[in-house]
């Protein structure tokens, strides 16, 4: 039996306290972008096209339009609200920087709040990192940054026969290991800034450009606490080479990086909302 006051698992209540945190947490991000020149929109809640956006279809809900069209709730925002932006409002705008404060919904019955914010047309992926490390600092929360280059792991599966995308995705360190290749070793131990020159003086010429690419972006990055993870990867539909993550103790509160849509080259990222609820209230305890 279910009683009349239970709610579904993966469901949110907040009320009270953690009500005001989740203001709290949309208040000063809302200031940050508005301040920085983004502006906001709120996407519909039903969607036409959000297979283009996840991975594994199952995670959709899906129901029916009154044309017996296949439509499903908000999985995920970038792509409708990029594509809304580029087809929509495009001739009504030229506006190039937008945010988003809604939650996204996953099968069966999980709820994940979150502040989405996409740069369409830039590839200056340093202004979405600082931005989010500005709103972290601004609700004193000081987690790791930390940096990957998805293309790299990629190449490696490619250059590899031993290895394949699923040893990358699952961190089979011993598999990855078991090559023999002395640069190989030394790119998987990668974790700071000063140990990219002298690996990049000794990999093979494609790796060397993503490395450089990462190098790149940590020199235009003002936070400090800042790690390089070089085969970290995880399977996106539209991030397809340098990603961020902001994690502590296994949490993650944020994560973006550069994608293409429709050819379009942007950058974003999302702030999630709910872990950060969880960590300013221990933090308000």
């Amino acid at each position: 039996m279910i009683l009349e006051h239970e709610i579904p698992q993966g469901s949110k209540l907040y009320f009270g306290d953690t009500a005001r945190v989740k203001r709290h947490i949309e208040t000063v991000a809302s200031d940050v972008l508005y301040k920085n020149g983004f502006e906001e929109i709120v996407t519909p809640l039903f969607s036409h096209h959000q297979h283009h956006s996840i991975a594994d279809e199952k995670e959709l809900i899906r129901i029916n339009d009154e044309k017996n069209h296949n439509i499903s709730l908000r999985a995920d925002s970038t792509i409708d609200a990029v594509r809304l932006i580029q087809k929509r409002l495009g001739r009504n705008t030229p506006q190039k920087k937008w945010f988003y404060i809604q939650p996204v919904f996953t099968y069966p019955t999980n709820e994940q709040y979150q502040v989405g914010v996409e740069s369409i047309g830039s590839d200056d992926l340093g202004e979405c990192i600082n931005l989010a490390m500005e709103i972290l600092e601004d609700l004193e929360v000081k987690p790791l940054l930390q940096i990957s280059n998805i293309k790299i792991p990629q190449l490696l599966a490619e250059m590899f026969e031993e290895l394949n995308l699923d040893d990358f995705r699952h961190i089979n360190i011993d598999k990855i290991l078991s090559v023999g290749s002395k640069w190989l070793k030394e790119l998987v131990y990668l974790q700071h800034v000063d140990q990219l020159d002298p690996l990049i003086e000794i990999v093979p010429p494609q790796i060397k450009v993503e490395l450089q690419k990462i190098k790149d972006l940590v020199e235009n990055i003002s936070y400090e606490n800042v790690v390089i993870a070089p085969i970290y990867y995880a399977k996106m539909l539209y991030y397809h080479e340098l990603f961020f993550r902001v994690i502590e103790n296994n949490e993650v509160y944020a994560r973006g990086g550069e994608y293409k849509v429709d050819e379009e080259t942007s950058v974003g990222f999302a702030i999630y909302t709910d872990e950060l609820i969880e960590k300013i209230g221990r933090i308000n305890e």
